[in-house]
Formats: C-alpha cells, structure tokens, sequence
C-alpha cells in the first residue's frame, strides 16, 4: 500500500514522517496544514499526497542538519535564477548630517549616490542619530535634515536602511567624529551616573544608557524604552511620507554600542586594544541590584558579581582566574552569572523590539538587529571576548541561536558583522575565527526560520574580502532548479567614502555588486523572488525565557561551501599574491 508522507516543519527544521504518524501529535501543538510549496492552508482531514506542516507559535528546534527551504514559493526557471539575487546596500559617512542637524554637501552627495546607483547598488544605510534629532530637550524632535537627505534618496531611485541610533558615535573602531546621546540625558547622568554602563572599577560608559535603566522611569518620567518608543514614533509620523512611497526597506532598531546588541566590552576610549578580553559591563547600580536579588532567589546570596578575578580590558584569558582553562566561568557561580549576564541582553532586546514592533505595525517594512562579529578569542574554550559582550557562547553551549529565536517572534532580520574577514588574516595568537563564527550565527538564525543579513566590519576593497562575502552570502552556491538553498536576505558594505570611489577600487566593487547580484540586471523589487517584504503585524506571544534557553543546545552549522559561486576576477596581481600567501598562511597556522 502506498504510504501518504509528509514534511513537518517546526520553524525552518523538516523531518518526513506518514499518515499514521498523524494521530501522534499533540492537540496543544496546534499544527495547521498546508501543500507543499504553497501558501493556502488545507482543511482539516484532507490529506494530500505530499504536504507539510507548519506550527503556529512558539517554535520548537528538530535536529537537523537539511539546509532549510527558505523560499517555498512555486516559481518558474527565470524566477528561480532571481532568487539568487541578494541586494546590495552601502552604509552612507557617519557625518553626513552635521551635529548641527545640518545635511552636509547635499550636492556632493548626491552625486556619489548617481555613482553608486551606476554601479546598480540597491540602497543606503544610515544612522538616524537621537543625539542630533532630540538634541534640545525631551520630546524635542527636528527631522528636518533627515528630511532632506531622505528625499536626496529617492530622488535618486536608491531604498534605505534607516538605523535606529540610540547610542554614540565615537570611540569605537572605525569612528571618525563624535555625536553624543542627547545633551540633555547625559545632564540627568552627572547627578545619576549610574544610568550608564560601568566596569568593576567605577568607570563609567556615556556611549549609550544601561539596559538597567530600561524600565526606571528617570528621563523627566519616562524610562529608556519609553525614549526610544517615543522616537520611533516620531520617526514614523515625520516618515510616513517615505514609508507609504517604499523607500524604506527596513529599520534597524539600535540595542547598545555601535547600534549592536551587546554590552559595551571593549570601548577604545578607555583603553582597550585588540584583542583583549574585554571587562563585564553590569557594575551599575540597577544591575547590581538586580544580580543581587537574582541570586537570592535561587537561595544563594552570597554569590558576587566578577571581580579582579575576570582581568582587565587587554589581558589574555589565560592569565585570568574567570577565563582561563580550568577557571571560573566554568564553576555553578560562574555558571549563573553568565546565564543572568546574557539573558539580560536578550530580554532588554526583546522588550525594545517589541515597542518598536508596535510603532511601525502595519508599515511594509522588515525591523532588523544587529549582533556584533566578536571573533578574537573563538578558539579559546572560554570564548572569553564573546562572554565580555553578553554573548554565553561556548563549545558546548549555543550563544547566538536563543537571540535568534527571540528575533524570530518579532519576524525580525538578524544583522550579522565581519563576513569579510578569513581566519589567517588575525594574529595566531588571538585564537580568532571569523569564518566558523559567521558560520554558527548564519546557522543559527536559519534553523530559527528568521531571514540574516550581513555587513562587513571593516573598510576593504580587496576581491579577497569580496569574495569571502560572497560565500558568506550564498554559502551552498547559486541555486539553478529549485529556490532552497541558503542565501542572506541583503548584504550591507562599510562604507560609502572617497576611496571606495576610486577608479580601481570602485571598478572591484562594481564587479562585486554584479556577482552580488548573480549576473542579472538590477531588479527594483528583488525580494518578491525571495522572501517578500509584507505589511508588519503584531508580534506573537513573549516567548519563555526557558524556551529560548532550550536553543543553547549545540548543533553542528549548515555546511559552507569551500569558494564562493561566482567569484570576483580578476588579473591585479596584488590581489592574487594576497590570495596565494593568504591560503599558504592558512596551512600552517
């Protein structure tokens, strides 16, 4: 007799099971039925012949090491071959509107965006500061550069990331100026200093507030995530313009330093220098208290936060007690701390992207998070650099899959860094591994059915850098038959600048956008042939913090592949000696 199969799907993960398995699921899965590579849902009790599944809510991890269908759309052969398209953005300069809330050299930009539209870029990215917009006072807005500059955009047929930015510029890698956070809230920090992030030495970090402020109400009766709502309100009515005409492909909610969600481990402006280990950032008074009583309820007061024990910002792992190979981080006191450490980073994240879940619901726009590339130390079993930044990542314990199934409730893009970089590029003794971080983060937010984007992390105009971004971006190659391999939703490069506009250098990353692009003309609504950008509905239910903590279970990553698909050429023989000492370098390191 011929057996009726199907494919369940919990998030991205399948497994095939039988018509007789049906009678095994459970009624609080509440599963709902659908033909495969469709999206019309088939009645109860119908059974198709070949169908899948697909679980509403709360989702649940199969192990499974199948790339995903990421694209389960019926499309003809040319359409197939689009869905391998994967836009490309550039970050726009910093400073390209002034601390005085001025636009700077309108017509000088303008022109560079004619270039870069020459070269078929898709869009921009740009930081919308809150210390320029709502620099006077509370509630105190002027878009009107942004205005400016948004129009100058669409003028010239390009889309736009805007970036949600609630921290500092400045102090940073790659910073060039400095914007602070709004005057006026760093006036309520010199009598409360304690809103912002400090080390175990008392210093304190004005690039951003403390996610331990984030529901004290200390900012003339409204707490941090009120500030940031209240913001993105604004931005939405000051934008409405824009986001009904499409400019607007997706925000970038900011979640700490640099936009990222991470603590602020490594700040350059107190010292630190690659690639030290960075210091916990939890010695305010709100996270004291807060760790405090977190300990006492699992009835052990007398546990402590890290002290001179964890280092300082440049030491190394081992000449540490916390980091080294038999060390604290290891212990049950260790343990705690790291688990409460992280899991403070998720919930402030989840709680900021759920207000702005509800800002700009019902707008045709993708919201979007970053996570920072903290790659020195990788090697390392402490991972020590990672556990710093808020990320509780180790050989045996998934640090990045519980952010992703976090964003997955709020259908938001993961943001990945340093897809550009190869691993004998960094010192030896760094232990750094870019390459099979990006792997475990791409991974990670696939299996949680979640689109990731990527940018590189710093300035390159080398096609080595290319096309290890390349690989990163269609790691299982170009997809010919059928629109189920693994591909990033957009690329984003660092940045627009009068070197990247050199005649050699731009004619490399023409080559790049082209590859980017998988050879095909530039298409205007390139997401409709792969996961397209819909109208923002309402966030599902706050997933359990002991559900995401279900996700820390290692898994080995979605296989890459060795060379990227369509590679950048070229005859510079700079470049090819890079690429030649670069892989000699590798075999005996």
């Amino acid at each position: 007799m011929l057996q009726t199969s199907y494919v369940k799907y919990i998030g991205t993960e399948r497994t095939t099971f039988f018509s007789h398995d049906v009678k095994n699921f459970k009624p609080r899965e509440r599963w709902q039925w659908r033909l495969s590579n469709s999206a019309t849902p088939v009645p109860r009790g119908a059974f198709p012949f070949v169908g899948s599944i697909k679980r509403l809510g709360t989702v649940r991890a199969l192990t499974s090491t199948t790339p995903p269908d990421l694209n389960p759309k019926l499309l003809t052969p040319r359409e197939d071959k689009k869905a391998n398209y994967v836009p490309v953005y550039v970050m726009l300069p910093l400073d390209v509107i002034s601390t005085e809330n001025q636009l700077e050299k309108p017509e000088e930009l303008r022109i560079k965006l004619k270039t870069l539209k020459s070269a078929d870029v898709d869009g921009v990215m740009l930081d919308v500061w809150w210390g320029i917009v709502e620099s006077k006072g509370p509630k105190m807005y002027d878009w009107s550069a942004y205005q400016q500059l948004f129009g100058i955009i669409k003028e010239e047929g390009l889309k736009l990331q805007a970036i949600m930015s609630f921290h500092q510029c400045g102090g940073n890698i790659g910073d060039i100026i400095y914007i602070p956070i709004p005057k006026w809230v760093r006036e309520i920090g010199m009598s409360n200093p304690d809103i912002f992030y400090t080390n175990k030495g008392g210093t304190r970090n004005e690039e951003c507030l403390s996610l331990g402020v984030d529901n004290q109400p200390l900012f003339f009766g409204r707490t941090a995530i009120q500030m940031y709502r209240d913001y993105m309100k604004s931005f939405k009515e000051n934008m409405k313009d824009f986001l009904d005409a499409g400019l607007i492909s997706d925000i970038e909610v900011g979640l700490g330093p640099a936009g990222e969600m991470r603590y602020p481990s490594y700040p350059e402006s107190q010292g630190w220098v690659y690639p030290g280990i960075g210091e916990f950032q939890c010695y305010d008074k709100y996270l004291q208290e807060d760790f405090k009583a977190a300990a006492a309820r699992v009835g052990h007061p007398e546990w402590k936060l890290p002290g001179e024990d964890a280092g300082d910002y440049n030491d190394t792992p081992s000449c540490t007690k916390f980091f080294r190979m038999d060390g604290s981080y290891i212990t049950e006191e260790g343990k705690f701390f790291l688990t409460w450490y992280s899991n403070k980073l998720i919930v402030h994240a989840d709680r900021i992207l759920d207000e702005a879940n509800k800002v700009f619901m019902g707008c045709k726009i993708k919201l979007a998070a970053k996570v920072a590339g903290i790659h020195w130390w990788y090697f390392h079993p402490s991972h020590a650099a990672e556990l710093t930044a808020g990320y509780y990542n180790l050989t045996d314990r998934d640090g990045y899959r519980p952010i992703a199934r976090m964003l997955s409730r709020h259908n938001a893009i993961l943001n990945f860094t340093c897809v550009e970089m190869q691993n004998y590029e960094h010192p030896r003794g760094a232990k750094s591994g870019p390459e099979e971080l990006v792997q475990q983060v791409l991974s990670a937010g696939w299996r949680e059915g979640i689109q990731v984007a990527c940018e590189n992390a710093l300035s390159r105009y080398d096609r080595n850098a290319y096309n290890q971004i390349l690989k990163n971006a269609r790691p299982n190659g170009l997809n010919k038959i059928a629109p189920s391999k693994l591909r990033v939703f957009a690329i984003t490069y660092l940045r627009l600048s009068d070197k990247l506009l050199e005649e050699n250098n731009f004619s490399i990353f023409k080559n790049f956008v082209r590859k980017m692009h998988a050879d095909l003309d530039y298409l205007p609504n390139s997401d409709k042939y792969f996961v397209p950008i819909e109208t923002i509905a309402r966030s599902k239910p706050e997933i359990p913090i002991e559900d995401l903590l279900e996700a820390t279970k290692p898994e080995k990553p979605y296989p890459f592949d060795p060379e990227p698909d369509m590679p950048v050429g070229g005859d510079n023989l700079f470049d090819v000696l890079f690429v030649l000492f670069g892989k000699i370098k590798s075999i005996f390191t």
